[in-house]
C-alpha cells in the first residue's frame, strides 16, 4: 500500500468520523447539552390566553427578568406552588422589569379550563399556552412543574424542577439582585453577565 492510499484512507476515516459527529450533535443536540444555568435561553413561543390571543415569544421579554413556569391544570405539584408564584409576583409591585410568566402545556381546547384555574387560585400574573408541547422539547423539561429564572441577559440563572416556596427570602433576594443587575445594565455598566448573583437558594 503506498503512501498516498493511506493518507487517502485516513482522510475518508476523519471525514467518516466528522460526519457522524455531526449527526449526533444535530439529532441528539438536545440530550448532549441541557437547558442549565449558565446557559441562554433557549427561543420558544406560547399564545395568550386573553381575548387578543397572540403569540408570545422569549423577545417579548428581552432584557426583563423572566421566571418561566412550565406547568398544566392536571398538575397537583403545580396547585402547590402557585400560590407562592402569585405572591412573588405581589412582592414586586413597582417594578416593570420582573415578569412571572407560566406556559401552561394542557392539551388543545383546554384554554377555558386554564382560565378556570387562574381563577379558582386568584392568578393575576401572566399565563400562556403551549398545547403544541414545543416548550417542554425547547427546554427538555423531564415533567411539571419545571422553572426557568432567566435574566435580563438571556441567560438561564436558576432551575428548579418540582414545586418550590417562589416567594421565599431567597428566592426575592435573586429576584432583587437581577432588577439591580437589569438597572445597571441600562446605564451602560459592564458587569459580566450572571457575575452579581450570588445569593445561595435551594436547587
Amino acid at each position: 500500500m503506498t503512501n498516498r492510499t493511506q493518507w487517502w484512507i485516513v482522510g475518508v476515516v476523519v471525514l467518516g468520523l466528522g460526519l457522524g459527529l455531526y449527526g449526533v450533535v444535530h439529532l441528539a443536540g438536545d440530550e448532549l447539552f441541557p437547558v442549565e444555568p449558565g446557559r441562554a435561553a433557549p427561543e420558544w413561543t406560547a399564545r395568550s390566553l386573553d381575548d387578543s390571543s397572540v403569540m408570545k415569544t422569549g423577545e417579548s421579554y428581552a432584557g426583563d427578568v423572566l421566571l418561566l413556569n412550565v406547568w398544566a391544570t392536571w398538575c397537583e405539584p403545580c396547585r402547590v406552588e402557585m400560590p407562592s408564584l402569585e405572591a412573588l409576583q405581589q412582592s414586586f409591585p413597582d417594578s416593570t422589569g420582573f415578569h412571572v410568566v407560566a406556559i401552561s402545556i394542557d392539551s388543545p381546547g383546554k384554554q377555558e379550563d386554564i382560565l378556570a384555574f387562574a381563577r379558582e387560585y386568584k392568578l393575576n400574573f401572566e399565563l400562556l399556552h403551549d398545547p403544541s408541547k414545543r416548550i417542554p422539547k425547547a427546554f427538555q423539561t423531564s415533567g411539571v412543574p419545571e422553572t426557568f429564572i432567566i435574566g435580563p441577559d438571556g441567560i438561564v440563572r436558576r432551575k428548579v424542577i418540582g414545586a418550590e416556596d417562589w416567594n421565599s427570602q431567597g428566592n426575592r433576594a435573586l429576584i432583587s439582585q437581577l432588577l439591580r443587575e437589569r438597572a445597571q445594565q441600562r446605564r451602560g455598566g459592564t458587569s459580566e453577565p450572571g457575575a452579581r448573583v450570588t445569593v445561595p437558594v435551594k436547587s
